[in-house]
């Protein structure tokens, strides 16, 4: 039976702190060593040496920690619904929905109304693009029709 040598040697643990500690990657310590890449990674482990985060790793946490602008309140659809529908002393808005605002998906603005008008691919479809509010998605007048408790929302194309 052949005689095993051991894949971490004094000799090849010495060489991966010192390719470690100049910053190589484990893909080249393990190329330079002569071992896998998983073997560098579990090594480094079990010997507890860590780097420190990399910029790009501390960009992508930056980005997922940063405060974003809340998206729908659910207090402020909440109040939305409950002005719609009369369960709150302040009127709603009633009436025919202004159509001078029409404008395509490259002209949407941030707080424009996004109801869909005509279908997708034809020629006249566009977007309403009247003011919405509170950072609602639809103006009032679509938000009549879009949000309708314990009912199906009918389809209106206008």
């Amino acid at each position: 039976m052949p005689v095993l040598s051991p894949t971490w040697t004094n000799e090849r643990i010495e060489l991966l702190k010192q390719h470690f500690e100049a910053g190589l990657s484990c893909r080249e310590i393990a190329a330079d060593i002569g071992v896998s890449r998983n073997a560098v990674i579990g090594k480094l482990s079990r010997l507890n040496l860590t780097r420190g985060r990399s910029v790009d790793e501390r960009r992508l946490q930056e980005r997922v920690s940063a405060p974003r602008a809340p998206k729908a309140v659910p207090r402020l659809q909440f109040e939305m619904l409950a002005t719609i529908y009369g369960e709150v002393d302040t009127p709603a808005v009633t009436g025919p929905i202004d159509d001078a605002n029409r404008c395509s998906l490259l002209e949407l603005g941030e707080f424009s109304c996004r109801w869909p008008i005509s279908t997708p691919g034809a020629e006249d479809f566009c977007f309403c693009g009247n003011a919405a509010h509170d950072g609602q998605p639809y103006c009032a007048g679509h938000s009549r029709l879009a949000y309708r408790p314990n009912s199906r929302a009918r389809v209106v194309r206008g």
